[in-house]
């Protein structure tokens, strides 16, 4: 009499729960040590670090740097003239600009720049990463002395983090620059308006909630598709693999974080 192979019962949902918080904690963990790292005047000491991060910083920013804030402008004009020609078919001219540095500066603008360095830059970087460490590019490096997080990982995560500040603060002042163009024209006669208009936008828990985000979602860009990038095992890891898991945690982070600032700023 033969009898059929016994099926393996599924597991348990609470061991899934605690296998994703051990793995959760690994990342997070990771992530601490980058950062220690970054803030430890020791680290700065090390030559190549310092080569390799002007070389990133340079590589990651200035080749996206003018296609950015050429996208920015063009941005920052189709959206100032729709706005400004709705708000006077109904009458609420004094309110566009308003409207248009609330939707460009405070939230699009920053999260453009976050998801186009994460794209252009730190996701091809942490995929790298998770190559180099798959092919023993580490364990040699280890053998030699040297530590592979302070020469390969940090210097990418700086030059992310650079990144992604320095697109976001030149693309806001491209924007607020041609929003009062496109509305006063070269004229000083609107400065007091605007510059009135920005003290009634820019509240100081505004401006915090700003600086705040656009800091987080630097550090988000930066950090998680590295730590994704080193944190791959077992059989499924490849660079791919690293790309991907990177860019969903890091999707559903910036969405956490944007919904985040939009409560602070309207609730």
């Amino acid at each position: 009499m033969s009898t059929a192979p016994l099926r393996q019962p599924p597991p348990q949902a609470g061991l899934l729960l605690l296998q994703w918080c051990r793995q959760a904690w690994s990342r997070l963990q990771f992530g601490f040590i980058v950062a220690v790292l970054a803030l430890t005047p020791s680290s700065w000491g090390h030559r190549s670090m310092r080569a390799a991060l002007a070389r990133h910083a340079w590589l990651d920013t200035a080749p996206i740097l003018p296609g950015f804030t050429l996208l920015a402008a063009l941005l920052t004009l189709v959206i100032t003239r729709i706005v400004v020609v709705t708000a006077q078919s109904y009458g609420l001219s004094q309110y566009a600009l308003e409207m248009v540095v609330r939707v460009l500066v405070l939230e699009l603008i920053p999260l453009t720049a976050a998801l186009f360095v994460a794209l252009r830059c730190t996701i091809p970087n942490g995929a790298a990463l998770a190559e180099m460490r798959l092919r023993g590019h580490f364990r040699a490096m280890e053998a030699q002395g040297r530590d592979p997080v302070v020469e390969e990982v940090l210097p990418r995560v700086l030059a992310g983090v650079f990144a992604t500040i320095t697109l976001a603060a030149l693309s806001c002042i491209v924007a607020t620059t041609l929003a009062y163009l496109a509305v006063y024209g070269a004229r000083l006669a609107g400065l007091p308006a605007y510059t009135r208009m920005f003290g009634h936008v820019f509240t100081p828990s505004v401006s915090l909630i700003f600086v705040l985000k656009t800091l987080l979602f630097s550090a988000a860009v930066a950090f998680i598709p590295m730590v994704s990038g080193m944190q791959q095992t077992g059989p499924h890891a490849s660079r791919e693999h690293a790309a991907l898991q990177g860019l969903v945690r890091m999707f559903a982070v910036l969405l956490l974080l944007e919904g985040l600032s939009l409560v602070g700023n309207y609730y």
